[in-house]
Formats: structure tokens, C-alpha cells, sequence
């Protein structure tokens, strides 16, 4: 027999910024030995324009948000994750309806509560920052690939932090940046369980694009695809790509590490994506030295459907080196591409490019050739569509 959920009091928030009920909202979370206004205080480092809500963790005992996401007292995690979700999304939806941005920003305990929060519902969300925390792997919630498909993310951690266990922050950065499908922005300093100020530059730098991207082309729902369906392959499916995910890097440039494709098949890709209707082959505009870019005429006069609007450049294919390329694919195709382990979204992803900006692995044989091919024709047929 379960214990009764408990009853909270209405939410204590403490705001900064703007006023205006229809601007996006950041909401702050604070970690154990904290509170709301505490937090608040990072507001002033953060862009003009939003509105900021800092909310007080509804029980004292334990410090802050850390007791929800990480135990209960006397009921198993999940049910007390679960009854303070709930009392935190009646308030949000009081305050932000459908169609007002909300974006997630929490420390040290109040990450873990946010990530249960995204985890849960990734479609709620505009955005979600992880900063010196963990996400609650423990508390019964989806953590399958794909479950954040196009859910700009922002990961800060201290390499000295030992107040979270290390298994658990790296645990938390590897599936943010692989398996979640989050496009991830990740920071990792020399420091330990404390918020710098270089951190905080970067995290208020996610934030101004991420919101300006929504202002300008509107927010990709973000979650797992159903029911999805390919032009190109066989069936309409994408099938799982066998094996692990190859190492990828996460600072700019985006580069795979490992299980790179072989030289030669590297040029069988090209050749073949050569031959795609109207399409013209040269150093890419927007990648590193060396990588050959593909470029269409004309096509889609939506932004959202090229890499580089202004040259027509829809994909290139990176150095020998490296193997792997860059295109741009409807969203559904995006999101799905990704949970079968064909790829990950670049970190810039819904905030500075296209939410379909993803990378796609070298292919390792014929076979994965033959489906890399099939992944690009799809992005041509995007961006050649008027």
C-alpha cells in the first residue's frame, strides 16, 4: 500500500525580466541549500527579453529539488518525482499555456527535477539546461533513444565536481549527447560543484539563440517519432544501425572519431551523390578545409530546409579523415535518423541552423552505403521541393 501523495502549498516564485505574459519564460531551479531567490540572482546574467521565474522547491526537507529526483520518504522515487511534476506543471500552465516558450534551467538538484520534467514530457519544453547535475535515471521515466529528439540542451559540468558522483555526470553527458537525440551544447570546466562565470556566459549565449530561433521559425516539437516513413528505402523504413555509436565530438567543429568510413567507399559515396538531379559539387561553404559540398539551384524557399540558405548547400561530405557528413532533413526524418543510431543532430540544431541539421556516420560496407544514399536522397528531395 502506497503512501499518500502530499499536498503542497502554491508555489513561491520569485521573477526578473519581462513582464509581458505572452514573452518566453525561463524558469530557474535551484539545488539543495539554495532557494529561489538565490537563483534569481543568475537572471542578471542572462539576455534581456525573457521573462525569468525562479521557483522554491515546495518542501524544505532535503534542500531543494534533489529530495524529489533522487528519493522518497517512505513512497518509491517515482511516486514522488511524479506528485511534484504535477505540482509544478499546474502552476506552469497556469502561467505559460500552450504556446509560450518555457525553457528549463537547473542546478545541482534542480537539473535532475528539470530532466525529470523534459524526460517526462519533452513536447512541453523549449529547452532544457543541465547545469552540475545528473538527470533522474532512477525514477521510472523514458530514457529511450530519441526520447529528446529536437530539444535544444545546454550541459555544463565541473571536472573537479565531487558533490554528484562521477558515474552519474558522465552517464548524464553521454546520453545527451548520443542516445537522448537532444542537439546538445556541452561545457565541461576545470572547476567543481559551482556555476562560473564562463559557464554562465555560454549558458546565456544557448539561451538568446534558442529563443531567437523560436521568435523567427517556431519550435520543432520535440519528442520520439512514430509511423515515420523514407522515400528512398526499401519498405519506407530506416533500419537500426548495427553496432555502437561511433565516437563524436562535442565542440564545434562536429567531427566522428571512430568507425570511420574507408577511404574508398568515401568515394563511391561521392560519386554516387554525384549523380542526384541538379546537383553541383564544390568546397563547402559552411564545414571544415577539404570538405565538398552539395548544392542545389533552386528548391524549397523554406530556410529550415538547406544548411546554407544563401549558396543552396543542403549537405557536404567531411575529409577523409573524418568520413561523415552534414545534410538537412525534414524533422520526423531528423528525429528518426537519429533514435536508429544512424547519426545525431548537430549541437547547433534549432537554435543557430535548421532542427534537421544533422550529422550522418560513414558508411562501414556496401550494405550501409547503399542506406547512407538513401538518407541523402531524402535530404535532397527536402531541399529540392518549391
Amino acid at each position: 500500500m502506497s503512501t499518500p501523495s502530499p499536498v503542497f502549498a502554491p508555489p513561491v516564485v520569485a521573477t526578473h525580466g519581462s513582464a509581458d505574459p505572452a514573452a518566453p519564460l525561463v524558469v530557474l531551479l535551484h539545488g539543495r541549500g539554495s532557494d529561489e531567490t538565490q537563483i534569481l540572482g543568475l537572471a542578471a546574467h542572462l539576455p534581456a527579453g525573457p521573462a525569468y521565474a525562479a521557483v522554491r522547491a515546495p518542501i524544505a526537507e532535503g534542500g531543494g529539488y534533489a529530495w524529489f529526483a533522487n528519493r522518497g520518504i517512505g513512497r518509491p522515487v517515482e511516486e514522488s518525482l511524479r506528485s511534484t511534476m504535477e505540482w509544478f506543471r499546474t502552476w506552469l500552465d497556469e502561467v505559460a499555456p500552450a504556446g509560450r516558450p518555457v525553457v528549463l534551467v537547473g542546478f545541482s538538484g534542480g537539473a535532475a527535477f528539470a530532466g525529470g520534467l523534459v524526460l517526462d514530457d519533452p513536447a512541453r519544453f523549449a529547452g532544457a539546461a543541465i547545469l552540475y547535475g545528473t538527470l533522474p535515471f532512477d525514477a521510472g521515466l523514458a530514457t529511450d533513444p530519441g526520447r529528446l529528439a529536437h530539444l535544444p540542451a545546454f550541459v555544463a559540468q565541473g571536472e573537479a565536481d565531487h558533490v554528484i558522483p562521477r558515474e552519474l555526470l558522465d552517464r548524464t553527458w553521454r546520453y545527451l549527447l548520443s542516445e537522448s537525440g537532444a542537439p546538445t551544447v556541452a561545457h565541461r570546466g576545470p572547476g567543481g560543484h559551482q556555476l562560473t562565470a564562463d559557464a554562465a556566459h555560454r549558458l546565456g549565449d544557448w539561451i538568446s539563440h534558442r529563443l531567437a530561433h523560436v521568435d523567427q521559425l517556431g519550435a520543432t516539437p520535440a519528442g520520439p517519432r512514430s509511423g515515420v516513413r523514407w522515400p528512398a528505402l526499401p519498405g519506407g523504413e530506416l533500419p537500426h544501425r548495427e553496432g555502437p555509436r561511433p565516437e563524436v565530438s562535442w565542440t564545434i567543429p562536429q567531427q566522428q572519431e571512430s568507425q570511420n568510413a574507408p577511404a574508398h567507399l568515401q568515394e563511391r559515396l561521392f560519386d554516387d551523390l554525384c549523380t542526384l538531379a541538379g546537383v553541383e559539387v564544390g568546397p563547402s561553404r559552411i564545414s571544415v578545409p577539404g570538405a565538398r559540398g552539395l548544392t542545389l539551384t533552386a528548391g524549397s524557399p523554406d530556410p529550415r530546409a538547406w544548411l546554407v540558405p544563401q549558396v543552396g548547400e543542403f549537405a557536404h561530405l567531411h575529409p577523409e579523415h573524418d568520413g561523415s557528413m552534414h545534410l538537412v532533413l525534414p524533422p520526423d526524418l531528423a528525429a528518426d535518423l537519429v533514435t536508429k543510431d544512424w547519426g545525431v543532430p548537430h549541437m547547433w540544431a534549432g537554435s543557430r541552423l535548421s532542427p534537421g541539421f544533422v550529422m550522418v556516420f560513414g558508411p562501414r560496407d556496401e550494405d550501409e552505403l547503399s542506406t547512407v544514399v538513401d538518407i541523402v536522397a531524402a535530404s535532397h528531395a527536402y531541399s529540392a521541393a518549391a
